[in-house]
């Protein structure tokens, strides 16, 4: 079912089916869009919304998900202007063949390492997710363009987007200091197995580590996880429980002989976790079974 609950943060208002309302300062709101456990991933989009402008942060995996995303975009009024893809994983950038489609004007922009990435990766990804969307996947990739520095706007507000210097550049987030909310990536999940085939080396791994740590040093008050099920927090502890998942992986990840024996593992740390094809595809990527990207 698609999230249909709403956090009432600083009086924002109600919105509608599929749109969570979680900040409002000053002529910036930030809504949510999670399609949920109806879509093959509950991935996170967000609006960040000013007076005149609206900026999207990701795009949607399926081509049904991102239309009722371009509906809720003009539901809004307000000129889309900028679309920043944080990740190179396809349900965050799929969903930009409809919604460039939607919004032509709209500029489309990531990070040089993201791109780099979709470049590399596009082709074996549709050619994988193609057969499982069929009707739902996009005709063709949209790849974007170069952010330049590391800011865009909205209504002449900064939005900073935090990772390039980091050790893992096409994995970013990005931080609206006016909200202090963190919104985009892939970094941080919620009541949900925390999707690990991306990160098949120890060294990834551990870089994740410290980008979780580098969004608690902002102390933001609003967490966006990009994945989410349920009634997910959307603060800090969704960090905590990321961090907390990778940590008990990590130690499982050598004991276990094989991908049965690692998923077992995990489910009895979380044995209520929603989305059990995320560690089980997972869980044969990094016990060498599978090869992934395809």
């Amino acid at each position: 079912m698609t999230r249909k609950t709403t956090l009432n943060i600083a009086l924002a208002g109600i919105l509608s089916l599929g749109t969570i309302s979680l900040a409002q300062a000053t002529n910036l709101k930030l809504d949510v869009f999670n399609p949920g456990e109806r879509s093959v991933f509950p991935v996170s989009s967000e609006l960040i919304i000013g007076d005149r402008e609206v900026v999207l942060i990701d795009a949607q995996f399926q081509k049904n998900d991102a239309e009722a995303l371009a509906r809720r975009i003009k539901y809004t009024g307000k000129k889309l202007t900028t679309i920043y893809i944080s990740q190179s994983d396809p349900d965050f950038y799929f969903g930009l063949d409809t919604l460039t489609k939607a919004f032509p004007n709209a500029k489309v922009i990531a990070s040089p390492e993201t791109i780099k990435e979709i470049k590399k990766t596009k082709d074996g990804k549709l050619a994988y997710w193609g057969g499982v969307l069929k009707e739902r996947a996009p005709k063709k990739v949209i790849v974007p363009q170069p952010l330049e520095g590391n800011t865009f706007t909205v209504d002449g507000e900064k939005l900073i987007v935090e990772g390039l210097d980091g050790p893992a550049a096409d994995r970013t987030f990005v931080w609206i200091p006016k909200l202090k909310a963190v919104v985009g990536g892939v970094t941080v999940s919620g009541n949900i197995h925390v999707w690990m085939a991306d990160t098949q080396t120890k060294a990834s791994r551990k870089n994740w580590m410290q980008t979780l740590d580098r969004i608690k040093e902002l102390k933001p008050t609003i967490v966006v996880p990009g994945h989410f099920v349920g009634n997910a927090p959307m603060t800090l502890e969704s960090v905590k429980f990321t961090q907390k998942y990778l940590t008990i992986f990590e130690k499982e990840l050598p004991k276990a002989k094989d991908s049965k024996a690692l998923i077992a593992a995990i489910e009895k740390h979380y044995p209520k976790l929603g989305d059990k094809s995320s560690l089980e595809l997972s869980a044969k990527v990094l016990k060498g079974e599978m090869k992934w990207p395809q």
